[in-house]
């Protein structure tokens, strides 16, 4: 039996051996093993030429993911394909110079902006003094333009002679379109207080008073905001609107029908009256009680509402306006439509009492 098996493992052995594993493992003669020169030198050479091709793609990967990372702009659509729901280590690491390079783009758009701007405004403040209108409105047009960007805007408020010329351009012209231009400018610097400051020193509020007599609605807008953050945050802007007669023009613009605009104008009103009698009774002398009191009764815009009771309250302590305001309210009860006085607020039905 044990010859069986000797015999039968020499069998096996021997056709192992006619394989392509011909040369002698050692395991039967005890011989040293050895690699053949020519195939280790195959093997060397194959095995150098994929690693370098190997670490080319890896570094070229890389650097592929450093650039989507840091200037996503760059990558065609397609070319990289990563899962946004897992950022890879180079972007998570790529976020603050991702932030710093925006930064210094606007850095850079804000100095071309307000370079452009500087080299702008000679050249525009002649053309708005123009006598052909048409270069007027092409002026006003472009200096609208760029009162959008905050760079320009700030560069035009900081130029008496620009802030000058656009006040005379809204106020000389007899283009809408112009006057529409000129007083958006105007209502884009006043935003700020140094742009407040150059519109109420160049003349401004006696033009922007003008302008509230406007047949268009956007320049009515732009004219009453502007005169509103004057009157809020310009020292010596109140006595300036009541002398170029803002209180005449503004009385009148109650019958309007748009809500925001009212609360402005009634907001207007409030601060123009407030502790100025003289004021109240030009109020009074253009129907402004009427006109208030319809607005409590046929709005309910809470902020057209809130603003239009304050002056009432301010109106109440004048001798003049109280009775007037008293006979209207009385009229309105008396043909029974007294339902509406629920709105008014308790403080002033105090005052009515």
């Amino acid at each position: 039996m044990k010859s069986h098996l000797e015999a039968e493992g020499a069998v096996k052995v021997e056709e192992w051996q006619q394989t392509f594993y011909a040369s002698d493992s050692g395991i039967q003669s005890g011989a040293t093993t050895f690699r053949d020169e020519d195939e280790s030198e195959f093997s060397k050479k194959y095995s150098v030429s994929a690693s370098a091709d190997m670490e080319a793609q890896y570094s070229l990967t890389r650097a592929q993911r450093v650039r989507a990372a840091m200037f996503p702009e760059t990558i065609v659509e397609g070319e990289m394909q990563s899962n946004p729901d897992q950022p890879t280590n180079v972007q998570r690491l790529a976020e603050p110079s991702q932030l710093l390079k925006t930064a210094i783009v606007h850095l850079i758009n804000y100095q071309d902006d307000a370079d452009l701007a500087t080299r702008a405004i000679p050249e525009l403040t002649k053309l708005l003094a123009d006598e052909d209108q048409v270069v007027v409105n092409k002026a006003a047009l472009i200096v609208n333009q760029l009162t959008r960007k905050e760079a320009s805007r700030r560069v035009l408020m900081q130029s008496p002679q620009m802030v000058s010329a656009v006040v005379r351009a809204m106020q000389n012209t007899g283009d809408l379109e112009t006057a529409r231009c000129a007083a958006s400018v105007l209502h884009s610097l006043s935003h700020q207080r140094e742009g407040l400051l150059a519109i109420f020193k160049s003349g401004g509020v006696p033009a922007l008073v003008r302008m509230l007599s406007s047949p268009m609605e956007s320049v009515l807008f732009y004219a009453i905001t502007t005169l509103h953050n004057l009157l809020l945050h310009q020292e010596g802007a109140k006595m300036a609107v009541r002398l170029a007669d803002g209180l005449q023009r503004m009385v009148p613009l109650l019958k309007k029908t748009n809500p925001k605009f009212l609360a402005i104008t009634t907001d207007c009103l409030q601060l123009l009256s407030y502790g100025n009698q003289e004021s109240k009774l030009i109020i009074l002398a253009n129907a402004g009680p009427e006109s208030l009191v319809f607005i409590m009764r046929n709005y309910n815009y809470e902020k057209l509402l809130w603003t239009t009771s304050r002056v009432l309250k301010v109106l109440s302590v004048c001798p003049s306006n109280k009775p007037a305001i008293v006979d209207i309210l009385s009229g309105f009860l008396s043909e029974g439509v007294g339902g509406f006085l629920h709105i008014f607020p308790h403080f002033l039905m105090n005052e009515f009492a």
